[in-house]
């Protein structure tokens, strides 16, 4: 009896992170093409490989994992790359080899039903300790990011107040560093939720 309406609810689910991956690696590339930034160019390609991954069709056969597998794994070196700039990249880093990883999953899980990355350990007997390890870290990084989002506003907020203390004005459009945080954010979210079909 549930099963007709499970299976739409996890569809447009599914349709609605592809939505949001997809917005956050648009936003993403646009940032990267006006700074010239590779992180914003990495953060793009996270999201747009997150918004296919998280498509729930099978689109032409089994070649999506083995794409993505290769297409992160250059991601990954990429991050290494820019960790010589600081240990700040290692997010990126982090976020690479887990798409390297659920796409290796995805790949050994192609006779399971369409949808998700996850698929794969959704048969086994347990949750495997890596996919523990990353639902940790991954829900500590929405956590931290959902709070430093909220501080950050809040002090936006406080701050509108002219020398003599008097408010000039709440409400004011979120800058590109706000919007930055909340794309990184989304997808850490996203993320998670894919993660969390596993």
């Amino acid at each position: 009896m549930h099963g007709p309406a499970t299976s739409l609810s996890t569809s447009v689910s599914a349709w609605l992170l592809v939505l949001l991956c997809a917005v956050s690696g648009a936003y993403c590339l646009r940032r990267a093409g006006r700074a010239g930034g590779g992180a914003a160019a990495g953060e793009a390609a996270m999201g747009f490989g997150m918004a296919l991954m998280a498509v729930p069709l099978r689109l032409g056969g089994g070649w999506q994992a083995p794409v993505l597998g290769a297409v992160f794994c250059g991601a990954a070196l990429h991050a290494l790359w820019l960790l010589r700039g600081g240990p700040h990249h290692t997010h990126h880093l982090v976020g690479s080899l887990t798409m390297v990883y659920m796409a290796l999953a995805a790949g050994t899980g192609a006779d399971a039903a369409p949808g998700s990355a996850g698929h794969a350990h959704g048969q086994g007997a347990g949750l495997p300790l890596l996919t523990g390890l990353l639902l940790v870290y991954y829900a500590g990084y929405v956590v931290l990011g959902g709070a430093r989002l909220v501080t950050v506003g809040a002090s936006g907020a406080a701050a509108t107040t002219d020398a003599g203390g008097a408010a000039v004005g709440t409400g004011a459009p979120a800058g590109p560093a706000e919007v930055i945080r909340a794309c990184r954010l989304a997808m850490g979210i996203g993320m998670l939720a894919m993660l969390l079909t596993m």
